[in-house]
This record gives C-alpha cells, sequence and structure tokens, in this order.
C-alpha cells in the first residue's frame, strides 16, 4: 500500500476541521470530537501510517513523512483549506504541515504538544520508551503510556479508547514514530507560523510540560494558550466538552 491510502473518517459537512492524532493513537481517539463537530464542520480524522486503521501501511520514521501523508490525504479528497487540529506528536506534525504549507489552514490548534520531538520533562525519554517497546512488546507499552494520558489512569470513562488504539499499533510504527519525535524540531519554525493558533494544555500533562506550550505562546506570533485544569494528556477525553467548547469558540470567532 502506498502513503495515498490512510484511513480517514470523513463526516459532516462544512468547513474542514482535520483532527491528528498524536503517539499510539488512531481516528478513534477523537470519538466526542466527531460527535460534537460533524454538525457544523466537515471532519476529517486521519489514521496516520501504521497506526489505527492505517495500521497496514508502512510507517514513518519522520514527522515531515507523516505531514506529507496527511496533505497527500486531503490532496485527493481536494480539500484546499482546512483548519487543523494536532495533539501531542500530531501536534509536531501539524507544526510541520503549516510549515509546508501554512497557506492552506485556516485555523491551527496545538493541543499537548510542543515544538522539540526530544520532549524535555517527559515521564520518561523518547531512548527509555524504545528500549522498553523492545523489552516488553507493544500492548505493555501502549497501556502504561496511555496511563500516563488521564489523571484517573485506566480507571478513566475513555481510557479504553486509547488501549485499543495503542494495541492497534504495528510494532515498527511505534518505534519509527519515537525515532521521528526525537530527531524532530520545531523551535525554529515558530516565528513563520502566520496563522491565528490556538495552544491548549492541560495542567497536570505529564508529556508536555508548562515550559513547552510557554515556548509555543511566546514564539507563534498569533497565538493565545488556554489552560484547562484538573486534566493530564488527554484533555479532549477527559473534560471533552470544556476541550469542544474552547475549540468551537476559536473556530467560529472572526
Amino acid at each position: 500500500m502506498n502513503m495515498q491510502d490512510i484511513f480517514a473518517e470523513d463526516v459532516g459537512s462544512g468547513t474542514p476541521l482535520v483532527l491528528v492524532h498524536g503517539f499510539l493513537g488512531s481516528s478513534d481517539m477523537w470519538g466526542p470530537q466527531i460527535e460534537f463537530f460533524k454538525d457544523d464542520f466537515r471532519v476529517i480524522a486521519p489514521a496516520l501510517p501504521g497506526f489505527g486503521e492505517s495500521s497496514a501501511i508502512n510507517s514513518c520514521d519522520s514527522i515531515e513523512c507523516m505531514a506529507k501523508a496527511i496533505l497527500n490525504l486531503l490532496e485527493k479528497k481536494e480539500i484546499k483549506n482546512f483548519n487543523l487540529l494536532g495533539h501531542s506528536m500530531g501536534g509536531m506534525i501539524v507544526q510541520e504541515i503549516a510549515k509546508i504549507a501554512g497557506e492552506k489552514i485556516l485555523k491551527l490548534i496545538c493541543y499537548g504538544t510542543g515544538p522539540r520531538g526530544n520532549i524535555p520533562g517527559r515521564f520518561e525519554t523518547i531512548d527509555q520508551s524504545r528500549e522498553k517497546l523492545k523489552i516488553n512488546g507493544l500492548d505493555v507499552t501502549a497501556h502504561r503510556i496511555a496511563k500516563t494520558w488521564f489523571i484517573e489512569e485506566d480507571k478513566s470513562k475513555y481510557f479504553y479508547l486509547c488501549d485499543e488504539a495503542g494495541k492497534q499499533t504495528s510494532i515498527e510504527a511505534a518505534d519509527n514514530g519515537l525515532v521521528a519525535m526525537k530527531n524532530w524540531s520545531g523551535i525554529e519554525n515558530l516565528k513563520n507560523i502566520k496563522n491565528e493558533t490556538l495552544i491548549v494544555w492541560g495542567d497536570q500533562d505529564k508529556a508536555y510540560n508548562f515550559n513547552q506550550v510557554e515556548t509555543l505562546n511566546n514564539n507563534i506570533p498569533n497565538s493565545d494558550l488556554k489552560v484547562i485544569k484538573g486534566c493530564s494528556h488527554n484533555v479532549h477525553l477527559e473534560k471533552p466538552e470544556e476541550f469542544n467548547a474552547v475549540v468551537e469558540e476559536f473556530l467560529i470567532k472572526n
């Protein structure tokens, strides 16, 4: 299979809203967002190569390759302009899309993410995650990492979505994803992002500390930071109503 064949949920009508999942994610992780936004937007939620419903497709070992896979998908759907939201590793991907094709983006949302792929202050280093993946395998690693994304860990209502998505990932995609993040930096490009940008962050995120989102906010010229309290890394599944309201307000304001 080639790049163009990645799977994407594509529902609703109106201005396109593209949702880019993160490491060990899938398009299923956006369930509450798809349900909420499909009345006013055409919601497109791709599964990255090697992840979720695209797990049979050869994965990418660079953030740029992932960005191009999404741009290819949108080109195939003949979508010229779109709102773009990326979570975690997906937030790196959307920063890369802004670099490659910023003129196509209407509004940009960087959520639970930062400008450095090697993620200073993460609950463990990227190399530690790669090592544990080799030793423990995918299911154990996916379950363990997904627990850090929720304040209530595996007791959280939507934890199962993340656990299932992680287990669908190919082992090659998981390792390649870690390599892609480790080798990526978007720090130099932040000042070139011309799009109106919303940054969303949970105040107890164990993957990306405040310094990460602060750096985005201080360096992207037209940006605004919204902190959602009492959440870890997966705000969109921990407090979906609040998350959806914040995003909607940003998208509909002139």
